[in-house]
């Protein structure tokens, strides 16, 4: 069981990469994405079934690894990159705006990241990127719109 929780919360083991992990991690959301992103019941199914699984996984990962929010943990960049670009007009460049865009927040923690990542096991592993991830939707919403960009 350790093992299949390892590759479920390093989303395929993403996060065991020794360069960037959370950003390996939300690269795989950005596979995810070009794989759903054509068919909303999906993509919209796709983001709830990585939030239950890391909900589910994340604290026994962290048991696992045997440190809070371990880095290795990425599925939740995964299911926050997902998040991201929800509802977002396909383009190429919402996509990378959007990739940067939720680094940079994942990163920096606006409020009530920074609170919400504090809470023990799997929902402060979570919500922080959840947080995230809708800054980053908003922001492209109105980008995008504004710019008539699609």
């Amino acid at each position: 069981m350790r093992k299949r929780i390892k590759l479920i919360t390093s989303f395929f083991y993403l996060g065991h990469s020794p360069f960037m992990p959370g950003t390996m991690g939300s690269l795989g959301g950005l596979m995810v994405y070009v794989l759903v992103k054509d068919n909303e019941i999906l993509y919209g199914f796709s983001i709830l079934f990585l939030f239950m699984l890391g909900v589910i996984f994340a604290a026994e990962a962290e048991k696992i690894y045997k440190r809070k929010d371990a880095r290795m943990i990425v599925i939740d960049e995964a299911c926050g990159m997902l998040l991201a670009l929800f509802f977002v007009p396909a383009s190429m460049f919402a996509v990378i705006l959007g990739f940067f865009l939720f680094r940079i927040l994942d990163i920096l923690k606006p409020p009530p990241a920074k609170r919400v990542e504090k809470l023990t096991g799997a929902l402060g592993v979570m919500f922080d990127d959840i947080i995230a991830a809708i800054y980053t939707n908003v922001i492209l919403q109105i980008v995008t719109r504004l710019f008539r960009i699609a």
